[in-house]
């Protein structure tokens, strides 16, 4: 498990260029599947409800996906946080972010693709057929502070396995991760 982020400059689908850590607030940065992924997308889309609460909590939102910008782009829209291309998969590397079978077999995940489906279906974005870097990615959740420390990290066990609004809101506020943030 990483324990200290480097500084870095990571690059996002829009251009904009994006600090981790970002010496002013905490990073909560997400790594997710493959761009149009049903399971990442309703979890997102539940994100971006409640980025103002997040952004009020002193957290900035990163979400990493292994494909790459122009896979990306038409699943963006409306999403008010930084998305980043890595369709190498060297973050995921570098954090040890995994691939397995189990991101798709675990039963655990079975409703949360049948709710993503669906909503797939609704909106009229269903998943790629061959996505870049497959479907067995696991996702993954860091929490980082200006120093580049982490506090708290989550590696998924399945597709839906993820931190939820609530959950990223109680480590920051009850562990008081917001000490020494601006």
């Amino acid at each position: 498990m990483i324990e200290i982020v480097p500084a870095r400059e990571l690059v996002a689908v829009s251009g904009e260029s994006v600090p981790v850590p970002d010496p002013d607030r905490l990073v909560h940065l997400q790594f997710r599947r493959f761009a149009g992924c049903p399971v990442c997308n309703l979890h997102l889309h539940s994100i971006a409800r409640r980025h103002a609460e997040i952004t009020a909590a002193g957290v900035r939102e990163v979400v990493i996906f292994h494909s790459s910008a122009d896979e990306l782009r038409p699943h963006i829209d409306g999403l008010p946080f930084a998305v980043i291309p890595d369709p190498a998969k060297r973050l995921y590397a570098e954090f040890g972010v995994e691939s397995a079978p189990r991101a798709l077999l675990d039963p655990r995940v079975w409703p949360v693709i049948i709710a993503a489906v669906f909503r797939a279906l609704r909106t009229g974005q269903p998943a790629p057929p061959r996505p870049e870097g497959g479907r067995l990615g696991l996702p993954a959740d860091f929490l980082i502070g200006p120093d580049g420390r982490v506090p708290a990290v989550r590696y998924g066990k399945h597709a839906g396995d993820q931190w939820t609004v609530d959950e990223l809101l109680a480590l920051v506020y009850r562990d008081g991760l917001l000490d020494g943030v601006q």
